[in-house]
């Protein structure tokens, strides 16, 4: 399983694996693949420092990335409490009523909880740019489509190739206009931000425009044989997102026997237990079906706010809800992959699986064509 993009960062399989995690990020690099961490979780910059030197140490000198969320457009950040202000009480009150109804209890006040506010703001993006490049990281990608131009012209001052997501052709064109240089095209079965239209559909349309050496495949990527269709339909690589989250190394949240509540929710649900919703950011991104997401649904809920206001308000709850035990109370994006994630597995042993997977698909199409 090669391609361009191997020789290009430096990787022995061109397996993209975006992760909050950096036991999971560090384990795909090791691997052979290209861990990327995701940093929305990190608001204090000295964390995300100390968190990027252990995978400067552990990930044997391998290559590996980041994963920001910027908007292109600078908005009005202004203070935190003017930010707070603009949140109607209507939706505070709902959210405290709902949590109540779930029995969520509240945040234990002597453990350290990470806030997963100020990550949304663009003044904090900026900020995790400028730490991650003090780092030798080989890839900035972005969960909101192109960075600002300087950001944008400022990785390509220190060798970093900039990758982002895109949903639709036009999305793809004008990020290779504005100088990105990996458009990762995101299908709507993706967990988190994703747009409307398939992977099958989506991933050649963007190939054809913006030549497939540019591309990354993704949405609804967690098998070998998916990673060959994805080669075969002209990309280069496959961008694994929801895919990581039942590895054995993953060990954010609350857990209890080694797996995380998050995970056994995962374990349990089938493919068509996701949902498409405005409730996690307030852009349209995919979640795992829970008690939490059917609240939002119902008739009396609220509509979602725009970002970064809608964050500020779910903010506290997610904390709880992640420090929480019950698996039907989970905030957590989820893409329709999920129906495969049926055991705990080491990355080592997913890698095994997926290398095997493909090398079984490539066979039948050299015997398909040989027929």
């Amino acid at each position: 399983m090669r391609s361009p993009l191997c020789d290009r960062f430096g990787i022995e399989y061109p397996i993209f694996a975006f992760t909050p995690s950096q036991d999971v990020a560090a384990a795909v690099t090791r691997a052979g693949g290209m861990g990327v961490l995701g940093c929305v979780r990190f608001n204090d910059a000295d964390e995300l420092d100390e968190v990027l030197t252990w995978m400067d140490e552990n990930t044997d000198g391998k290559p590996y990335g980041v994963d920001i969320v910027m908007p292109a457009k600078v908005p009005t950040e202004g203070k935190a409490v003017d930010l707070d202000q603009l949140i109607p009480a209507e939706h505070r009150a709902f959210v405290e009523r709902t949590l109540a109804e779930l029995n969520v209890p509240p945040l234990d006040t002597s453990a350290e909880h990470a806030t997963g506010v100020l990550g949304w703001l663009h003044s904090v993006a900026r900020s995790h740019v400028d730490v991650a490049l003090k780092h030798p990281i080989k890839l900035i990608a972005n969960a909101l489509g192109s960075p600002p131009p300087d950001v944008i012209a400022q990785a390509h001052e220190h060798g970093v190739p900039v990758a982002a997501l895109a949903g639709a052709v036009e999305h793809a064109k004008r990020h290779r206009e504005n100088g990105v240089d990996l458009v990762i095209a995101q299908g709507y079965e993706a967990g988190g931000h994703t747009g409307e239209i398939a992977s099958m559909v989506l991933w050649p349309e963007i190939v054809d425009a913006v030549g497939g050496e540019n591309v990354l495949a993704a949405g609804g990527v967690g098998s070998g044989r998916q990673i060959a269709a994805a080669l075969a339909l002209g990309a280069s690589g496959v961008w694994m997102g929801s895919y990581w989250l039942t590895a054995a190394e993953y060990r954010l949240g609350s857990a209890a026997n080694g797996i995380s509540t998050t995970q056994r929710a995962l374990l349990k649900a089938t493919s068509a237990d996701t949902v498409r919703t405005r409730i996690y950011s307030g852009k349209p991104a995919r979640l795992l079906k829970t008690k939490w997401t059917q609240a939002w649904a119902a008739p009396d809920a609220p509509e979602a706010l725009p970002m970064p206001l809608q964050n500020l308000l779910v903010s506290e709850a997610h904390q709880r809800i992640s420090a929480s035990t019950d698996p039907d109370v989970v905030a957590m994006p989820a893409g329709q992959i999920i129906g495969r994630m049926n055991e705990i597995k080491p990355v080592a042993d997913i890698f095994a699986e997926l290398l095997r997977e493909f090398d079984e698909a490539a066979d039948r199409i050299q015997g398909a064509r040989e027929k």
